[in-house]
């Protein structure tokens, strides 16, 4: 029997199932019913001792089809499949190989036994779209592996490889071979044998230690904040202890709809989507050629240069530090060494790969060593003369096919590329610091980059285990840009009124990993101050501005660096501790700019900061800077600490009602003026009662 989505064939007595639904094998309704189908006609057929449940293609499959959610649930439910599967009484084996994420290892739990080969990996990542696994993966999982490691896959959806999951009993035989040969082979055999039929179902997971679960809770809390899918996970798992499995299940699965009909959810799938779509250029061709990246140089060990060149190394390839003393470069590699024993020390890599990692990297004076690097990135300070001279010695050294890249996170890239006689291949790649922790990396194209050039960097963003975000050349790009109307919005705040301890927290209930201020102490503050210096000359006579930020730093308060900044810092702590000093140079800035302070509410704090940043968000859209809104959410997610389960500032808007923040910016307006003048962007979807997600 053959159709679109699951086809079967006969070899001797053994019924072999495929998923056929390119590219991932989704679990979409018909596929669903297909293997339903499939299994109804092997079970009634006499000839059939024994059933194979692969996946063609790439992988076994991965997982449900989740632009299903949202819409009607069309029968046989993943649930009802594993459960048929479950019940068969002739062996059914499942062949994985590639991905086997969520629903895909759902329905191998329910097939009697698992065999894989070393290219499987399998994952239960449901918490990472809000959601946890609803077709029995909490109920399965820790009776077949134990309730601590089944958590850890759970918590984490971080996918396992097929030895681990050999060594964990997920599987059962791992294949050197022909994998579709050896699972008809062993299904065979079991139904020879008479091999009991094993049913995770009938399983029982053994209880942790009294106040497990617990512990474990406690312990995602921060981690964790503000999200319910984790502690949704937690409690059915426990459930996995403490019920009957049908029972459990049953309760599963009110979870599992909880989660999916929440806003959380809703938020955490549309990153997944727009994550998807970011890596989409419009004007760059599918078949435009992209040179392989197998080197790299770095201009600068200082702190952005240094977790640069460990991304690099991190991810494969061959990466030169260039400095100008010896003493900063031994500095840098230093710094390197030490951050990898760090991690060593940590458990996250082994003392291999911190060898591997570290052989990876070099040191040079003479950045004419770097001239047959695949792609040189500057990172050194903020100076267009010192940016422009680097580029400049660049174009002469390098190979002619060499991307040149700026890790600026401001500066007029066309400006930069004017220095060479190829700005075809100068880009902007604007990494987040840590550089070697943080995910995103937004990318500025240039007038003048090529298609190949955006391509390129749009691939390496991928194989250094990033976020890349393609956005246009303007003060700031896009996230910085919006970063500046939000700081300056928790400025005025200060000015009218709050203090930074109080703005802080606003936000930091709002979900942000911290507030601006607790931010602006951790980068250094006189990174900013450099960039509000070098505006001042453009800014307009009677544009408003808070010279408060600019009073902190003269005092030499530069944040954690300096033990002081909004906050004062304890030595060897980095914990705030809110500074009267601080407060004291607060109102003197108040008195001094003419303004009554007042007690300012909390709500007020919180719509001032996240309306100035969807405003903004609504004029980099109209002006063509963010390809898409989700563009945006992306960045805001990976690159400033906008909580996932907000789904980012433009989707915040699209679930507030764009209406209802068009007329919030129009009454700020009327208080603040020209700061709040409503983009017309977001007028036009007011009147038009349209969405962010709309254009």
């Amino acid at each position: 029997m053959t159709n679109d989505l699951v086809n079967t064939e006969k070899r001797g007595n053994v019924a072999i199932i495929s998923i056929s639904n390119p590219p991932v094998n989704a679990l979409g309704a018909g596929v669903r019913q297909g293997i339903a189908d499939a299994i109804d006609k092997a079970e009634q057929d006499a000839e059939t001792a024994a059933i194979v449940l692969s996946g063609e293609g790439r992988c076994f499959c991965g997982g449900a089809d989740i632009t299903e959610f949202g819409h009607p649930v069309v029968d046989p439910s993943l649930p009802e499949v594993i459960a048929k599967i479950e019940a068969c009484s002739k062996p059914v084996v499942a062949a994985l190989h590639g991905v086997s994420f969520g629903g895909g290892l759902e329905l191998p739990l329910g097939c009697h036994f698992r065999i894989a080969d070393a290219s499987a990996l399998v994952a239960l990542p449901e918490v990472t779209l809000g959601l946890i696994p609803g077709a029995g993966g909490t109920q399965r999982l820790p009776r077949l592996i134990g309730v601590d490691k089944a958590l850890d896959m759970i918590l984490s959806g971080s996918p396992v490889g097929a030895e681990e999951a050999l060594a964990l009993g997920i599987i059962d035989e791992l294949v050197d071979g022909d994998l579709l040969e050896a699972a008809v082979v062993f299904a065979a055999a079991r139904a020879a044998d008479n091999s009991p039929l094993k049913r995770a179902s009938e399983l029982e997971a053994p209880p942790p230690q009294v106040g497990y679960f617990e512990e474990r809770r406690e312990k995602i809390k921060r981690r964790a904040r503000g999200l319910i899918a984790p502690g949704h996970c937690i409690t059915s798992v426990e459930n996995a202890v403490t019920l009957r499995f049908a029972e459990g299940l049953k309760k599963e699965r009110q979870l599992f709809v909880e989660c999916r009909e929440s806003e959380q959810s809703a938020a955490q799938r549309h990153i997944f989507f727009a994550t998807r779509a970011a890596a989409k250029i419009p004007d760059v061709p599918k078949g435009v050629a992209i040179p392989a990246i197998r080197s790299a140089a770095v201009i600068g060990g200082g702190t952005m240069g240094v977790g640069i060149a460990m991304t690099f190394a991190d991810a494969g390839i061959a990466v030169t530090i260039v400095e100008t003393s010896d003493q900063t470069l031994e500095n840098g590699l230093s710094r390197i060494k030490q951050t990898c024993a760090g991690s060593v020390k940590r458990g996250r890599i082994t003392d291999t790969a911190m060898t591997s990692c570290l052989n990876r990297v070099k040191g040079t004076l003479d950045v004419a060593d770097i001239k047959d690097a695949d792609i040189v990135i500057e990172a050194v300070f903020e100076d267009m003369d010192l940016k422009k001279e680097i580029f400049a010695t660049l174009d002469k050294v390098c190979k002619p096919g060499a991307i040149l890249a700026t890790n600026t996170s401001t500066m007029d890239i066309d400006a930069i590329a004017a220095a060479t006689a190829r700005p075809d291949k100068v880009i902007g790649t604007h990494f987040f610091s840590p550089a070697h922790i943080m995910r995103l990396m937004e990318n500025v194209r240039g007038a003048k980059s090529s298609p190949e050039t955006i391509a390129s960097v749009m691939a390496l963003s991928k194989k250094l285990g990033k976020v890349g975000v393609l956005v246009g050349n303007a003060d700031g790009f896009v996230g910085n840009r919006m970063y500046h109307k939000y700081t300056r919005q928790a400025y005025f705040l200060l000015d009218e009124g709050a203090l930074p301890e109080q703005v802080d927290k606003v936000l930091y209930d709002f979900g942000f990993a911290m507030g601006p201020f607790a931010v602006g102490d951790i980068s250094g503050l006189d990174v900013a101050w450099a960039v509000r210096q070098r505006q001042a000359a453009t800014r307009p006579a009677d544009e408003r501005y808070s010279p408060v930020a600019d009073k902190v730093c003269e005092q030499g308060r530069f944040g954690q660096k300096t033990g002081a900044g909004w906050y004062r810092y304890e030595d060897g702590s980095r914990a705030p501790i809110p500074d009267p000093e601080i407060e004291k140079i607060i109102v003197a800035v108040s008195e001094e700019l003419g303004i009554q302070r007042r007690d300012i509410k909390d709500e007020e704090i919180r719509e001032r900061c996240l309306y100035a940043l969807i405003n903004e968000g609504a004029k980099i859209l109209d002006e063509g800077l963010a390809l898409r809104s989700g563009d945006i959410d992306v960045i805001w997610i990976n690159g400033y600490g906008f909580p996932i389960h907000r789904g980012g500032p433009m989707f915040t808007a699209d679930r507030l009602g764009v209406r209802k923040v068009y007329d919030a910016v129009s009454k700020l307006y009327d208080s603040h003026g020209d700061v709040f003048k409503p983009a017309a962007l977001l007028e036009t979807l007011a009147r038009e009662g349209r969405n962010f997600r709309d254009i």
